[in-house]
């Protein structure tokens, strides 16, 4: 499984390498909205995660990106990770287009759990 993690801080996508590491999947990784919307064009990936916070082009915008597009990339599945804990934070990503939120610090059952979550319901056999 290749995943990609749109995010900013460098320690943040160490922690969630790591993390998927122990899985077995494949992280890229992009600094910035921009980068990331750039490896989406150019590379296949099976699962994205998406920081909301980053400069220039925050994640929401990148999710509406990705969303719009007419080929199977603007359905991959999307997990906000995110330290904003804003009361409709949820409701709001989920609006946008993203399949689902988890919290940093990131837990590694929360990350696998959502990932199951959406693999399971996905329908797409390459992604399990």
């Amino acid at each position: 499984m290749r995943v990609l993690f749109i995010e900013d801080d460098r320690m943040n996508r160490r922690v969630v390498r790591d993390m998927l590491d122990v899985a077995g999947a494949q992280m890229e990784e992009a600094e910035s909205a921009e980068i990331g919307l750039d490896r989406i064009d150019a590379e296949q990936f099976d699962m994205i995660l998406v920081d909301l916070r980053m400069p220039g082009m925050d994640g929401l915008t990148a999710i509406g990106h990705i969303r719009a597009r007419n080929d199977a990339k603007g359905k991959l599945p999307i997990i906000v990770v995110t330290a904003d804990r804003a009361v409709d934070l949820r409701e709001r990503c989920l609006a946008a287009g993203a399949d689902d939120v988890i919290f940093k610090p990131v837990a590694m059952d929360s990350l696998f759990e959502a990932m199951g979550r959406l693999l399971a319901t996905g329908g797409d056999d390459e992604l399990i």
